[in-house]
């Protein structure tokens, strides 16, 4: 232990960063090449710091990161950075792991003569062994955030901010596809489909997420409203029709004769709106079919179907089962997390049924189940 007049005791390990990097050997570092790439990313460090372009960073810190870079690399050994890593500085690690790749690119390249592929292979593995314990490390930082009293407060937070810029994604691709804005060629009318695809795909998640926080099963509305089941289905229409149309599927609905309804249309759209999109994703070619059909008992029975190849048998035991992970693109799940199914089905049972399914190979998938939806008294005839 040595002592610093500016920062008192300062270990023999972790000395100032010019002496480290400009003139003393790295400890442990047998490298040429990494050893001289190393010096060349302090080097551009102090230069940026002093520019302003470096983040305020003690130099000390950045040296004894350095040295545990080279040192993880030249033996692959990625812990060596990560159990020095500070935690308000959790991005310094990404980059100077970036500019020692880049060091080393540079320096491979004007190397006389041409290093070996296994000599270049070699460093570039380890570093990405160091992205990845990065990875975890940052993980863990997560983790710990969220166990804590208000995880699921922070979560929830950070779910409800991302939806409104996913919801002006979602409006603006469709303004545009849709030629409000001024005409579109057929390739960009194929991009803005699957931008409207892919904010789709993600508006789902937050909801589904949001919807696993409050528990899944809680309906937004307190009680019975009266809603327009015609109205309800033109809505979910407008949504899906843009991920039809980019994978060339036909849409059909069907409504009963009497549209006006009492009942809970939040959560309803909401089970309908999942069971359709998932209908579109796994469908490849063919027709989507959303219906509503008054059975004898008065009770009215809700279907989406679709002509895919089916579920897979091996997926049906853990189908409804929130965070698994999809094996293939066969398997039929709303997401890689599985929350989406798992969340209709319990939405279902909220609004007081079972959310049952057929499914055959070559036939394809429906789901479907019965509401009590007593008349309103002002039902009006739909019109398709």
């Amino acid at each position: 232990m040595t002592a610093s007049p500016e920062r008192g005791p300062v270990l023999e390990a972790r000395p100032p960063l010019t002496p480290l990097v400009l003139d003393a050997p790295l400890a442990g570092v047998a490298s040429a090449i990494i050893t001289a790439a190393t010096r060349r990313v302090a080097r551009r460090w102090r230069d940026e710091a002093a520019a302003g372009g470096a983040p305020a960073v003690d130099e000390e810190v950045v040296a004894g990161l350095l040295a545990a870079l080279a040192l993880a690399v030249d033996q692959e050994r990625p812990g060596y950075v990560t159990g020095l890593l500070p935690r308000p500085a959790a991005g310094l690690g990404y980059r100077l792991v970036d500019m020692l790749q880049t060091e080393l690119v540079r320096a491979w390249a004007a190397a006389g003569p041409p290093v070996s592929p296994a000599a270049i292979l070699g460093p570039l593995n380890a570093l990405e062994q160091v992205r990845q314990a990065l990875d975890r490390h940052d993980v863990r930082e997560l983790e710990s955030h969220l166990n804590g009293v208000q995880g699921l407060e922070l979560l929830v937070e950070v779910i409800h901010d991302l939806r409104s810029p996913l919801t002006s994604i979602l409006f603006l691709a469709e303004t545009l596809q849709g030629g409000q804005s001024g005409a579109v060629t057929p390739v960009q009318h194929r991009q803005l489909g699957l931008i409207y695809s892919a904010a789709l795909g993600l508006s789902s998640i937050v909801s589904d997420t949001i919807e696993l926080a409050r528990g899944g099963d809680e309906l937004a509305e307190s009680e019975v409203t009266p809603f327009s089941l015609t109205e309800l289905f033109e809505s979910i229409r407008s949504i899906v029709r843009p991920l039809a149309e980019e994978k060339g599927l036909a849409l059909h609905f069907g409504l009963p004769a009497n549209d006006r309804r009492l009942g809970y249309p939040v959560a309803l759209s909401r089970v309908l709106l999942n069971l359709t999109t998932n209908a579109i994703k796994f469908t490849d070619q063919g027709f989507v079919e959303i219906t509503c059909e008054e059975r004898p008992d008065g009770r009215a029975r809700f279907s989406v179907q679709d002509s895919g190849p089916g579920v897979n048998p091996d997926a049906l035991a853990t189908l409804f089962q929130p965070f698994r992970r999809a094996r293939d693109h066969n398997s039929y799940c709303f997401s890689g997390t599985g929350l989406g199914l798992a969340i209709t089905r319990k939405l279902v049972r909220a609004l007081g049924s079972t959310l049952e399914l057929e499914t055959r190979p070559g036939w394809g998938t429906r789901f479907f189940f019965e509401l009590d939806l007593p008349l309103h008294p002002t039902a009006l005839t739909p019109s398709w």
